[in-house]
């Protein structure tokens, strides 16, 4: 790739990696079901400033599809995210999130009917232990395991939403796909975070840390992710969420002064191992 490629593969795991940091900071103002409402409004309203997200076209055929981006992509699991930060450490959560890619591996493996090279069955073996060792020192209760299990069903969505984003971001370009799948999920979320209004304890840290999450986490990162997606394929592309764990676990350590156990920082050197291998070719079996 060249460096401009570079610059535009490491965008969206940069700044992913400081979007369980603005969850967590929200969920001291508003309940977990406002969260994800109010973040796809930001990066709804953020991408509506660009007249190609607004004036390109949907064909009718591909109208379905988009829609459903809308539910797997966004809806669901980001929707499941501050539930988890409930109960998880946004440091744990964004170590987590750098099994992504093993993830998205896994469904283009199943969609296409057929093994990955053994390099790439090594390395997903390799970051399931990882993931496992991530998951271990957290587990401390009932709610800190369900916690971790909503962020893996995250994680499988974010698998098979990525490989199907990949033909509608070649042929619609990511502006105007990201921005009518980001509609979509705000018409399915909002209604729900309208019943938590009552719940809120406003500040205006949380509100900024709501509109950096949607300006950047779910505006800026998502289209640069769909158009890497398009330019390098799905699995190349995903490989930029191996900077999500070092920047949450930064943020968290530091800013929020989570402590975090030293199994999880290996288990997340493992995964980070076993999710390059299985990625890093594209052959089959």
């Amino acid at each position: 790739m060249k460096p401009t490629d570079w610059v535009r593969w490491a965008i969206p795991g940069l700044v992913w990696g400081t979007s369980f940091f603005f969850i967590a900071e929200g969920l001291n103002a508003f309940p977990a079901a406002m969260i994800t409402p109010m973040r796809v409004l930001f990066g709804f309203l953020t991408l509506a400033c660009f007249p190609a997200a607004r004036n390109g076209r949907i064909e009718k055929v591909d109208r379905k599809r988009v829609a459903l981006l809308g539910v797997i992509w966004m809806a669901i699991p980001l929707s499941l995210f501050p539930f988890a930060e409930q109960h998880v450490s946004s440091s744990v959560t964004g170590m987590l999130n750098g099994a992504t890619p093993i993830f998205v591996t896994t469904v283009a493996a199943f969609l296409a009917h057929t093994l990955p090279h053994r390099q790439a069955l090594v390395g997903l073996a390799i970051g399931f232990t990882g993931v496992v060792l991530i998951a271990l020192p957290s587990g401390g209760g009932s709610n800190s395991w369900g916690g971790i299990a909503l962020i893996f069903i995250a994680l499988v969505f974010y698998g098979f939403s990525l490989n199907v984003a990949v033909p509608l971001q070649q042929k619609y370009g990511s502006l105007a796909l990201m921005w009518r799948v980001q509609g979509v999920a705000f018409v399915l979320t909002a209604p729900i975070g309208l019943t938590q209004i009552g719940k809120v304890h406003f500040t205006w840290s949380a509100l900024f840390a709501m509109i950096a999450l949607g300006s950047l986490g779910t505006a800026l990162a998502y289209v640069t992710m769909a158009a890497n997606a398009g330019r390098l394929g799905s699995s190349r592309a995903s490989a930029s969420v191996y900077l999500i764990p070092v920047v949450s676990l930064l943020l968290g350590a530091l800013v929020r002064h989570e402590s975090v156990a030293v199994l999880s920082v290996l288990g997340c050197a493992v995964a980070l191992v076993g999710a390059y291998l299985a990625t890093s070719t594209k052959r089959y079996l």
